[in-house]
């Protein structure tokens, strides 16, 4: 009797332990990396720039890492539960532009460009840009892609005001490797890095 008393109370026993909850499982942090690599410019030096905090708004402004799933629900936007980005993607979005304009003329922001101006220096266009797309669709359960779509628009500063210089939208898809989130931060961070590069090569022609 006393051997099937020990027995309930181990088997009692082992039951609770599995019923204790798991570890909290920690959301994997993503970036774009190192900075993007140089590109080889005509130009060695351009008149600077003020490139301002990248407008979002919605969903994008937090920093879940977003995906649609475009044989089902395309107009659903859905976070992955265990992977966000370290900074709402509008940040790391300005931080790899200045990277990457910066590599042929001084990229600056609204304070700097106030304070040149008080010194007497010309004010220097200003470069607005709108995120309006920023997430992994998947074509299939296997096949997805990054996708980044904004609108930048150039004004320069007269003493009337600001004035429209020239405004167009960029939409920028590159494959992931994997479908996944890993998949889908690699797809996003390679198609910033070709939006950046475009903006960058329209910017020239103005």
């Amino acid at each position: 009797m006393r051997r099937g008393w020990l027995a309930l109370a181990a088997a009692l026993a082992l039951a609770g332990c599995k019923a204790l909850p798991d570890k909290p499982v920690r959301p994997a942090m993503y970036d774009f990396g190192p900075g993007a690599p140089a590109q080889a410019s005509a130009a060695t030096s351009r008149g600077a720039l003020v490139l301002q905090e990248v407008e979002v708004s919605g969903i994008l402004e937090t920093t879940a890492l977003l995906y649609r799933l475009g044989y089902d629900d395309p107009h659903q936007l859905r976070p992955y539960a265990y992977a966000r980005w370290s900074a709402p993607p509008a940040e790391l979005l300005r931080q790899r532009l200045r990277d990457v304009l910066g590599q042929d003329r001084a990229v600056l922001d609204a304070d700097a460009a106030a304070a040149m101006s008080r010194r007497g220096g010309n004010p220097p266009p200003v470069l607005r840009v709108e995120l309006e797309e920023f997430s992994q669709l998947f074509d299939s359960a296997t096949d997805s892609k990054g996708v980044v779509r904004l609108r930048c628009t150039l004004l320069e500063n007269t003493a009337g005001g600001e004035r429209l210089v020239a405004q167009r939208s960029f939409n920028v898809q590159r494959p992931a490797p994997s479908a996944d989130a890993a998949g889908g931060v690699r797809a996003l961070t390679a198609a910033t890095d070709a939006a950046a590069r475009d903006i960058a090569g329209w910017l020239q022609q103005r």
